[in-house]
């Protein structure tokens, strides 16, 4: 499991040092705004699946990817929100 979010952190690590025309993963990493609208568009997605219990899996793949590239876009990184999350561990 957790090397599938790995993988999708390298990804946008790879795709801002070398980006590919067309992508849309690169789109998300160059537009901020769109970015920022896809994070909010895909977790009332996932939010309206709970409600209604349907395609909760694929939206919430969807929410992780986008939150992802929303991260990387925005120098937040990874491994410093795993340092946090170790800090609030009681």
């Amino acid at each position: 499991m957790l090397s599938t979010l790995e993988n999708l952190f390298n990804l946008a690590r790879e795709r801002k040092k070398s980006p590919i025309d067309g992508s849309y993963t690169n789109k998300l990493l160059i537009d901020k705004s769109l970015s920022k609208e896809k994070v909010r568009e895909e977790i009332n997605e996932l939010i309206e699946a709970v409600e209604n219990n349907s395609n909760k899996i694929h939206e919430a793949a969807d929410v992780f990817y986008h939150l992802i590239m929303y991260l990387e876009a925005n120098e937040i990184k990874i491994e410093d929100i795993q340092k946090e999350l170790d800090k609030r561990k009681k």
